[in-house]
């Protein structure tokens, strides 16, 4: 039996939805934007939190709507499946300067019409010099404008984009509905004393909290109303049936509390795909899905109301459905973000609170509806720990020997202590997620302040340690200088130049990452996802304010792997082997291995030293010793709103510690897929 057959196929419609979705044009869409347009001029006079509340219930009033003729679940994001909706309150910029090359890109095309064009250009001067990347640059201070200039700390990704990197309290939304929601906020909106100052701004953003939880009930009303519509023009009676059933479900969900597996699907998705309406920040995500739908799922089951049959074709729809949103990111962004990601992470597997396994039958269903839709989106990460159901971890085997690179596998044994040894709770580290490409976090306690920041790239910054705080791309210098590598003598050298030129950038960083901050709290506070993210209505503050119970702004750091290999390169072949001299390195980059004989220099560089990770010692010390310096800077500067606690060294000292753990902790997973390979 192959695998495609060992998981079954997708239902007839459930393909041709697939094929319909993966074969659909995507266009540039502009009807969100004009709405936004027409909502932010109405509401000038009002404070930027209302503002926020009231675009997003004027786009969910005045956008179209429609129910796929073979989807189990209402609800869409443009005008048509796989458009991409314009976000003009973060930039217009690239918009309109790529107005008619979004049709001729090499990757990640996207097709536009003449009246589209027109719409935008409408629009476009409204917006100028008044977004958030214009406010934004505005204020960086006058010693980061060689980072902006050659890109280096690009705005790519962190002033073009919205709140995301974090999974909402779907548990809560499930039990309780936004009608509970709206119940807790009224009560601390009436409890407020306005002679405290904080109750003004608090007091606003209860208000817009109320908002918007009457935009979702009233957009999910408008499918019921026309899935009844639907209904009663349908001849088939099946489909009759499945509208009329998603009528009922639209006219309660996600107001109303889930009391079933149909009515927590629709409610997820709902509050999902409205998030990703309200700002465009990618890796939205699920959270630990099969934990908080399980009971839904059970429920169902022994009463007879759903078959596993059923819910698996519930959820390759709404896997389906994932893939239809999408997002237009600069020509200059697709260069390092091809193939239009997302990174809407769903997580499954792992430990309960109370450390036992908490592999389900919900658990198993999910990962077979993964392997038959085969899709990029969602994506799926299975939490793995020593004491796994071993048949659920064989299916995970199973479904990556499929080939489409899922599902990726979390170690709890390095996450949890990661979590608890900074702060974390351990009831809160024990329930942690994935949260996008390879991100963990909190769901529904997460304030992650960006969408990718300052991204230092780490062989780039060696080369400019190597070349006296130079950078070899622009030539423009971008730290004091520390030695040239031609005068290095010994590898020590070499790391001592390093860490002061990474000391810099670091700091350089930190500098363009709160002026990013600061420019997102002030202009484009996103009012459902903080509502969504404990505790933000207990506290009156939105997530960029630090409403979240976790809250911090973090760095990014590119290019670890080819640092180190390039450590490993210089340390063993110029100054241990001394196969190759320092000139000959230096005047190899600077050719770019082009001639003969760099060529093979490049040979040598490629063939005769170790490589990060292929469980090598040598190579692996190399970066982690190269990481401290970065690791002991950023300690250096706390996020300027604290809670619990937390700081801007919180991910980043995780992730140092999975380096410095990864052979020993991962060595009995290597050992049993290694087993399981040999089974197979």
């Amino acid at each position: 039996m192959n695998n495609t057959e060992h998981f079954g196929k997708l239902t007839e419609r459930m393909q041709a939805f697939r094929e319909e979705v993966l074969d659909a044009k995507p266009y540039i869409d502009a009807q969100r934007a004009v709405l936004a347009t027409e909502a932010y001029k109405e509401n000038q006079n009002q404070p930027r939190v209302m503002v926020r509340a009231l675009m997003l219930q004027k786009i969910l009033e005045g956008m179209s709507i429609y129910i796929d003729d073979k989807s189990l679940i209402a609800g869409n994001q443009a005008t048509k499946n796989k458009n991409a909706p314009i976000f003009p309150e973060y930039t217009m910029e690239f918009v309109m300067n790529e107005l008619d090359l979004f049709e001729k890109r090499d990757g990640d095309v996207f097709y536009i019409t003449e009246e589209t064009k027109e719409q935008l250009r409408e629009i476009a001067p409204f917006w100028e010099n008044n977004n958030l990347r214009a406010r934004g640059e505005a204020l960086l201070p006058e010693e980061v404008d060689v980072f902006m200039e050659t890109g280096v700390f690009g705005m790519e990704g962190k002033l073009n984009a919205g709140d995301a990197h974090l999974a909402v309290n779907y548990q809560r939304i499930l039990s309780d509905g936004l009608k509970g929601y709206e119940k807790r906020v009224k009560e601390l909106r009436a409890a407020l004393d306005f002679t405290d100052p904080e109750s003004i701004d608090k007091n606003v953003f209860y208000k817009a909290v109320l908002t918007v939880i009457e935009a979702v009930r009233d957009f999910a009303q408008r499918y019921s109303k026309l899935a009844k519509e639907l209904a009663d023009k349908e001849t088939d009676a099946k489909r009759k049936e499945e509208l009329l059933q998603m009528s009922k479900i639209c006219a309660k969900v996600p107001y109303e509390p889930a009391n079933s597996f149909r009515e927590a699907v629709q409610s997820v998705w709902f509050i999902q795909l409205i998030l990703q309406i309200e700002s465009n920040g990618h890796s939205l995500s699920y959270g630990r899905f099969d934990q908080y739908m399980y009971p839904y799922y059970m429920k169902d089951i022994n009463e007879g109301k759903i078959t596993k049959e059923d819910a698996l074709e519930l959820l390759t729809c709404l896997w389906i459905k994932t893939l239809t949103i999408n997002k237009v990111r600069s020509q200059s962004h697709t260069l390092s973000s091809a193939g239009s990601p997302m990174y809407q992470n769903v997580t499954i597997g792992g430990q309960t609170t109370d450390k036992k396994d908490a592999v389900n039958e919900l658990s198993f269903v999910v990962l077979q509806s993964v392997a038959q839709t085969r899709l990029t989106q969602p994506n799926l990460t299975v939490r793995y720990h020593a004491n796994i159901d071993k048949h659920f971890f064989d299916e995970c085997i199973e479904v990556m020997k499929l080939g489409f690179g899922m599902p990726a596998l979390n170690n709890d044994e390095i996450i949890i202590p990661s979590f608890i040894n900074w702060g974390v709770k351990e009831e809160d580290a024990y329930n942690y997620s994935a949260i996008g490409c390879v991100e963990t976090a909190v769901p529904g306690k997460w304030g992650y302040r960006c969408t990718g920041m300052s991204y230092i790239n780490f062989p780039r910054v060696l080369l400019c340690a190597m070349n006296d705080g130079v950078d070899l791309t622009s030539g423009k210098r971008f730290t004091k200088g520390y030695g040239k590598f031609t005068e290095m003598e010994t590898y020590e050298d070499l790391l001592a130049a390093w860490d002061k030129t990474v000391r810099e950038m670091t700091r350089y960083s930190v500098i363009v990452e709160n002026a990013i901050d600061k420019a997102s709290e002030r202009d484009v506070p996103d009012v459902l996802c903080s509502a969504l993210t404990d505790d933000c209505i207990g506290r009156g503050k939105t997530i960029k304010e630090g409403g979240a119970v976790y809250d911090f702004i973090s760095g990014l750091q590119v290019g670890i792997a080819n640092m180190a290999d390039s450590l490993a390169a210089i340390k063993k072949l110029v100054y241990e082997e001394k196969k190759i001299t320092k000139e000959q390195l230096w005047n190899a980059i600077l050719d770019d291995f082009q001639s003969e004989e760099n060529k093979k220099i490049q040979e040598m560089l490629i063939n005769d030293v170790p490589k990060y990770g292929n469980d090598d010692d040598y190579v692996d010390q190399l970066v982690v010793e190269a990481y401290d310096s970065y690791l002991d800077e950023i300690k250096k500067y706390p996020t300027h709103v604290t809670t619990e606690d937390q700081s801007a060294v919180f991910v980043m000292v995780e992730h140092h510690l999975s380096v410095r753990t990864l052979d020993r902790e991962w060595e009995p997973l290597r050992l049993q897929m290694e087993e399981m390979h040999l089974n197979h």
